[in-house]
């Protein structure tokens, strides 16, 4: 007797890390990898900042229980302040907290949309998205973001692409995996097709500190819309460099609770996995009610790995990339006749050592083909996997 596991299963895949089975295959056969692949500050030369562990420490004894499956209240609280500084108003008690905000992502996902459903998504996109719609036999809908536009999204392809079985748009800004900021006129855009389709927007905005450039400003799409119903996730991980505590939150505006009861079925939700990590919790309040110096830093950093990144793509013939403003990735499009985009990843992790993710895994306009690296590694890292990509160009198609 063999046991199948469900056809549900099959249907999640997640590129970013599907890739590293591969590249450890190559590690034990005692080849170097460099990793480009990961969006984790935490593998490089970036550390967590000292004041999220000391509060982490401080509250150890009181947090060795169960939390409140919504969260601890003086995290719930400081991140409703946080919101309202940003312009939306939010009540504490309408606040999730999650292990991280995929797992918020996963929730949400199923409260909004029946399997008979579909939600709109950008493409490329962040492959948690298509993966949890999959799981859940929610139709994955796409629309297009314009690699000419500085990979803004494409309005008309949203437009379009709204049927009678949409219930949502998901909008990722600061987005990944282009690292594009999106603007606050194209933000305006998106809420006025929600408001006339009667459409609920997810906007997962978990890189908005994480800005390269000082002209670039992040608007919080619930502060912007005031007639149509939005969630907003955001957490720890990226802009605080703490990837490893796992925490994120989920908050609605006012028009969303006025008007639904979707946030209350996502706290049902979250109460059926009792709750989040409850030592990291402690580290939420320093973190956005402390201080943030430690941005100072880590965008000095990624400013100068941005710029080291976009000389090589000008320097490297097939290759061409939109300089990315936020978060810390860069999509560059390859220029080369290539069939696929996963095949050219899976040869230069063989031949060169060097760990990138596929466009494909992202999800991409037909007919293109990128890859997705990161921008954290030093500067040395970087000219090194830069060489072996240059080289790996050369050998094969000059």
């Amino acid at each position: 007797m063999f046991w199948k596991a469900t056809e549900r299963s099959k249907r999640v895949s997640y590129a970013i890390r599907d890739i590293v089975v591969e590249a450890t295959k190559l590690e034990k056969q005692g080849r170097k990898i460099l990793y480009l692949n990961i969006g984790d500050p935490l593998k490089y030369d970036f550390r967590t900042p000292k004041h999220l562990w000391e509060a982490v420490f401080k509250n150890k004894k009181k947090s060795e229980s169960y939390a409140p499956s919504e969260g601890i209240a003086e995290a719930r609280e400081a991140i409703a302040n946080d919101f309202k500084k940003k312009g939306m108003q939010v009540d504490s008690e309408q606040i999730m907290l999650g292990n991280g905000c995929s797992e918020l992502i996963w929730f949400a996902m199923s409260c909004i949309a029946n399997a008979c459903d579909n939600i709109l998504i950008p493409r490329p996109s962040y492959p948690v998205y298509p993966a949890a719609l999959n799981y859940f036999d929610i139709g994955a809908k796409f629309y297009d973001l314009d690699e000419e536009n500085a990979w803004q999204p494409d309005i008309e392809s949203i437009r379009k692409n709204i049927d009678e079985r949409t219930k949502a748009i998901v909008v990722i800004n600061p987005n990944n995996p282009t690292g594009a900021n999106y603007s606050k006129k194209t933000l305006k855009e998106i809420i006025n097709i929600a408001a006339e389709h009667n459409l609920i927007i997810f906007s997962d905005e978990i890189y908005d500190m994480l800005l390269l450039d000082e002209t670039e400003k992040h608007y919080c799409m619930g502060s912007l819309a005031k007639d149509v119903p939005v969630l907003v996730t955001n957490g720890l991980s990226k802009n605080f460099l703490a990837t490893g505590f796992r925490m994120g939150w989920i908050a609605p505006n006012e028009f969303l609770l006025e008007n639904s009861d979707i946030m209350d079925a996502i706290f049902r939700v979250g109460r059926a996995r009792l709750c989040a990590v409850h030592p990291f919790q402690y580290a939420i309040k320093p973190a956005l009610e402390g201080s943030k110096d430690h941005l100072v830093e880590a965008i000095k950093k990624l400013r100068e790995r941005r710029d080291y990144a976009m000389q090589r793509f000008e320097e490297i013939d097939g290759l061409s990339c939109v300089k990315p403003n936020a978060a810390f990735y860069a999509f560059p499009n390859i220029e080369l006749p290539i069939e696929d985009d996963k095949e050219f990843a899976l040869s230069l992790l063989k031949e060169k050592g060097v760990c990138v993710v596929h466009g494909s895994g992202f999800g991409q306009e037909p007919e293109t083909k990128h890859f997705r690296i990161v921008l954290l590694p030093p500067i040395e890292v970087l000219e090194e996997a830069f060489n072996k990509i240059e080289e790996f160009i050369k050998e094969r198609f000059s």
